[in-house]
């Protein structure tokens, strides 16, 4: 009886071991379909790109076929640029600027406030023309004082002279009667202490006089530097200075100027220019150049060098050259950017005069 039950109870219960084998196949099937996603994925990838690849080795076949058959096409010549550009490999091309030789702010040498200013940019003026004034009262009063010394010792020497012109008049006298017995010694002696007295005022006041000329040209000349004058002939390119500012040969800081305008030569203006060490060889006094202003790059200048500073750019690697226009023009004007050719030879250069003499 006891049997039968467990005969019952083992045929009731379920036997796992028969479903692990299919509990396994499931486990493995999501990762076999991926495996096989992959693989159609790749196949499709290989596809595509043998496909792109395909026509251009087909295009490529085609055109290496294609000069075979029109082989004049493929060897059509190219244009050539003419020899006589002036850029040929012959010339040596660099680029600076336009420099004035002389340049400068003109300045007061006092302080003073500016009362007028005579010029203002672009003016042409002269050596020696008056730009400014500054206000120049007290200086005025100082020139009248010393003037006024002056006269007063003018006046105290003719005054002297005067006494020393009659006490030596005396003098004589006394003397001609003392040797007449008709005048004392002590007549004698008194006469001639006035002469002596009289000469040396008449000495101390023409010293006098002198200094006092002195203390006036002095005057006149601190006068005379309240008015500001152009150093040299040129034309003002600035003007930093307004009536009622000051100025100062100093800079002082605050509102203070130190200079009323700027003056540029323009009869000395050149070029400056840098050159590579490595063809400074190429370069020589007195060589043609070709200058083109970047203003008017189609007008070609005519230069030569002037020299070539004897000193070189450590940072740059450069030589500084100096060059000189031909022919001076008003369109040029400084701190212009240049660009110039140094040719190989003077034929060059002229050929170039000849083109813009045409």
């Amino acid at each position: 009886m006891t049997e039968d039950k467990s005969k019952l109870l083992r045929s009731l219960s379920i036997d796992r071991s028969a479903n692990k084998p299919e509990r396994s196949n499931r486990h493995w099937l999501p990762i076999s379909a991926a495996i096989v996603a992959c693989v159609v994925a790749f196949a499709a990838f290989g596809a595509f790109e043998f496909s792109r690849q395909d026509p251009p080795k087909e295009t490529a076949s085609q055109t290496a076929q294609q000069p075979a058959a029109q082989p004049q096409t493929a060897q059509q010549p190219q244009p050539q640029q003419p020899a006589t550009n002036n850029k040929a490999a012959g010339s040596l091309a660099a680029s600076g600027y336009v420099v004035a030789r002389r340049k400068a702010t003109v300045a007061a040498e006092i302080t003073g406030k500016v009362v007028e200013v005579f010029i203002d940019e672009g003016m042409t003026v002269t050596e020696g023309q008056i730009v400014a004034r500054l206000d120049s009262v007290l200086a005025e009063r100082d020139y009248e004082l010393a003037r006024s010394r002056v006269e007063t010792a003018d006046a105290a020497i003719a005054a002297i002279t005067a006494d020393l012109e009659d006490a030596t008049r005396i003098m004589t006298r006394v003397q001609t009667l003392s040797q007449k017995n008709f005048a004392t010694e002590a007549d004698l002696t008194k006469a001639q202490a006035r002469v002596g007295v009289l000469s040396a005022q008449l000495r101390q006041a023409q010293s006098q006089f002198e200094t006092a000329k002195i203390d006036a040209k002095r005057s006149a000349s601190m006068l005379d530097k309240h008015k500001i004058r152009a150093p040299f002939a040129g034309v003002v390119i600035d003007r930093s200075a307004q009536p009622g500012e000051m100025i100062s040969p100093m800079s002082v800081g605050g509102y203070t100027r130190t200079g009323i305008c700027t003056i540029v030569d323009m009869d000395s203006i050149e070029i400056e220019v840098d050159v590579n060490e490595a063809f400074i060889g190429r370069v020589a006094p007195g060589g043609a150049v070709n200058a083109m202003l970047d203003a008017y790059p189609d007008w070609t200048i005519p230069a030569s060098v002037i020299a070539i500073v004897p000193t070189a750019n450590r940072e740059k690697a450069t030589v500084k050259v100096r060059i000189r226009f031909d022919k001076k023009d008003p369109r040029i004007l400084p701190d212009m950017a240049v660009k110039v050719n140094f040719l190989a030879d003077a034929k060059a250069k002229g050929a170039t005069e000849a083109t813009a003499a045409k």
